[in-house]
């Protein structure tokens, strides 16, 4: 049984398992984990880097190397290299405090420019590195709300105290400020996206084969109904038999051994999709996918029964596969309830085609209804229904008016073709 359930797998490859797709996430996952140490320290070390030097010496074009604390008080250059240290090592706070971090640093920052307005210091970078971590790990309230008040606040004290800052140095960090802004809600942004793609591409995943395990279940419970049905049936033959007609006790028996050998194979064929990953399991047995030729030899399993089948099939060309393999498993589902409740003598099978739909109906003589199994908690009838939804048909099942039980199967001929 190679090509089981093939439509269903290939669809499934096409859309949403793509190589590619997995091996993306999972790189990016292990990029992730392996650039934790990165995304925290490269920050603090930049911006040590740039704003500690800067806090002993200058360089000024035209000028060369300027050591600030020739021009600066002693009390003060201390002041100018605690600001430099501290904003970027709260910075190995930003992980678990995004909000307060990048409150503080906002705050260090203004106090940076105020004191150091006349020197040729370099921009505060560690307040670049907070806001965008605020705003990526969630704090995007704190971030904006924080950062536009020490802003302002550092305009107002500039004003009231009368500290002359340049225009040109006003607009360069307020351009900044944004620019940096928005490199914060690009990269959350795009975070973002990353994660709701995951996780629809989680609950697509997991939705096929959520679906794919209910179409094994449904062939599973076809193959297993009908055969055990059969060997049911023999069985209290045999019995019945053993003692007055050996020979035909025997006979029973060999069909028992038939029809359970039979049915082992289907069920290792279709536990073998499960068993492997890229296919069937090559231990399992190559059956043929049930088809509408097989409705001959289904027929002859329940006449041996006792019950006359009369099968006509009128479709030709074969309709595709899927369509194939729907019929017939409603066709051995509705003989198998005959077979088992329906006290029936004859059972018509035919398979045919309209204008827009395949259609099959099997009705038989019986005088018991063949509601749904209490064994089986009425899977039968409900799994007949949906293999015909599943394929965007209908199915009917009911009893007729002269007696009897009639199911009707329809499956629309251009949903596959």
């Amino acid at each position: 049984m190679p090509s089981f359930g093939r439509f269903t797998r290939e669809r499934w490859r096409e859309r949403w398992s793509e190589p590619w797709i997995e091996q993306s996430m999972a790189h990016r996952v292990s990029m992730n984990h392996d650039n934790r140490w990165s995304r925290l320290w490269v920050p603090v070390i930049i911006s040590l880097v740039v704003q500690v030097p800067a806090a002993f010496v200058s360089f000024r074009p035209g000028q060369g190397m300027h050591f600030v604390a020739r021009s600066v008080p002693t009390q003060l250059l201390i002041l100018g290299v605690v600001l430099a240290l501290i904003g970027p090592l709260l910075l190995i706070a930003a992980r678990r405090f995004p909000g307060p971090t990048v409150a503080t640093v906002a705050v260090l920052a203004s106090a940076d420019l105020l004191l150091f307005n006349t020197t040729d210091r370099p921009p505060y970078v560690a307040l670049a590195f907070a806001i965008v971590a605020a705003i990526v790990r969630g704090a995007r309230v704190w971030a904006w709300i924080s950062v536009a008040a020490a802003w302002v606040a550092t305009l107002l004290i500039a004003i009231l105290a009368g500290i002359a800052l340049q225009t040109g140095r006003i607009t360069a960090i307020t351009l900044g400020i944004l620019i940096v802004m928005g490199i914060g809600e690009a990269v959350r942004t795009r975070r973002e996206n990353y994660r709701e793609f995951s996780r629809r591409f989680a609950e697509r995943k997991q939705s096929e084969v959520q679906a794919e395990r209910v179409r094994i279940a449904r062939e599973l419970h076809d193959v297993l109904a009908h055969s055990l049905s059969q060997i049911n049936v023999q069985a209290g033959v045999g019995l019945h038999l053993m003692d007055a007609q050996p020979d035909k006790a025997r006979d029973a028996l060999a069909s028992i051994k038939e029809t359970s050998k039979t049915a082992l194979d289907e069920v290792r064929s279709v536990l073998g999709v499960l068993r492997a990953e890229g296919g069937a399991d090559p231990s399992a047995p190559l059956m043929p996918e049930p088809d509408l030729s097989r409705l001959l030899g289904l027929a002859a399993s329940i006449e041996a029964q006792g019950i006359v089948v009369h099968v006509e099939n009128t479709i030709s060309p074969p309709p595709p596969a899927p369509i194939q393999l729907a019929l017939y498993r409603i066709a051995q589902e509705s003989l198998t309830n005959v077979l088992r409740h329906a006290k029936a003598s004859a059972v018509t099978v035919i398979a045919g085609r309209d204008s827009e739909n395949y259609v099959l109906s099997v009705t038989d003589n019986g005088t018991v209804t063949p509601a749904p199994r209490q064994d089986s908690g009425g899977r039968g009838l409900l799994g007949m229904h949906e293999r015909a939804e599943l394929l965007g048909g209908s199915l009917e099942a009911g009893p007729r008016p002269g007696g009897g039980f009639r199911v009707t199967a329809r499956l629309p001929a251009r949903s596959i073709e």
